[in-house]
Parts: structure tokens; C-alpha cells; sequence
């Protein structure tokens, strides 16, 4: 009786163990390795302002205040590079994630402060968001403002 009650028991600190290390493997910050960004870090757009309405090709200037800037696959401390984002949004657990590359997140791992691109007419969100080496977001993200514009 003793033996089954001792079965048991290593069987419940097994599982504990087990779900434990789940747990831990499948967090956040196992599934990311985010770099921190140094506090006041701040990315905006310089151009175009929010409400303009422009006509394509759209140059897009990028500013960044309290880091720098560095090449994709380049690490070194409070720096990141650019990527601009298209009518989309990263929020929740993708901000802990590489980011995508496509027509809605368009990167700059050349370390580029400016871009010009062509876009048919219409309303569009535009917002930076800051990456590290590996195209994740900082923690916490640097990401500008918001700011809509028309394309004539």
C-alpha cells in the first residue's frame, strides 16, 4: 500500500515537473529573446504629417530619438532598425516575435532612416516600428504614433 501511495506521488511531482517546464519553455520570453530599449526611446515619422494628402510615389522619413541605428544581423546595444507597417498593426504576442516581410511590413535592415514607395490611391496607416538583429520588436516596442495619409 505504501509503495502505491509513493507511485502515485512521484507520479503527481512528475507531471508537476513536467507542466512546469511547459510552461516555462512555451513563455514569452522563451519564445523571444526580446532586447531591451533604453527608457524615453522614441520613433516617429518625420514626413509625411498625419492628414497630408500625397500623391505616389510617398517619401517616407523615419526619425528616432534616445538609440541608433544598425544594420539587421548587427547586434549592438540601444539600436534596432526601421520597419515600416502599411494599414496593419503588431499588438499582443507578436510584438515578442520576428516580424513579417510583406506588403504591409516592409523592413529596412540596411539601416535606411528614409524610403520612397508607391501606393495606389487611397487612405492609408502608416506607423514605424523599431527591430532589433533579429526583426523583434524592442521591450518595450519603439513604435511611432500612428498617422493616416491619401494618396491622390
Amino acid at each position: 500500500m505504501i509503495d502505491v501511495v509513493r507511485h502515485r506521488i512521484y507520479a503527481l511531482l512528475l507531471a508537476a515537473v513536467f507542466s512546469a517546464c511547459i510552461a516555462l519553455l512555451t513563455s514569452p520570453a522563451a519564445l523571444a529573446d526580446q532586447t531591451p530599449s533604453p527608457p524615453g526611446a522614441k520613433s516617429y515619422i518625420i514626413s509625411p504629417q498625419d492628414g497630408d494628402v500625397v500623391s505616389s510615389p510617398v517619401t517616407v522619413q523615419f526619425g528616432l530619438v534616445g538609440m541608433g541605428i544598425a544594420p539587421a544581423g548587427v547586434e549592438k546595444e540601444n539600436t534596432g532598425h526601421h520597419h515600416l507597417l502599411i494599414n496593419t498593426a503588431v499588438e499582443g504576442m507578436a510584438l515578442m516575435e520576428p516580424l513579417p516581410a510583406d506588403d504591409n511590413h516592409i523592413h529596412f535592415g540596411g539601416g535606411q532612416t528614409e524610403t520612397t514607395i508607391e501606393l495606389a490611391p487611397g487612405a492609408y496607416r502608416l506607423q514605424l516600428l523599431l527591430a532589433d538583429h533579429n526583426h523583434i520588436p524592442h521591450d518595450p516596442p519603439v513604435m511611432s504614433e500612428v498617422i493616416t495619409i491619401t494618396v491622390e
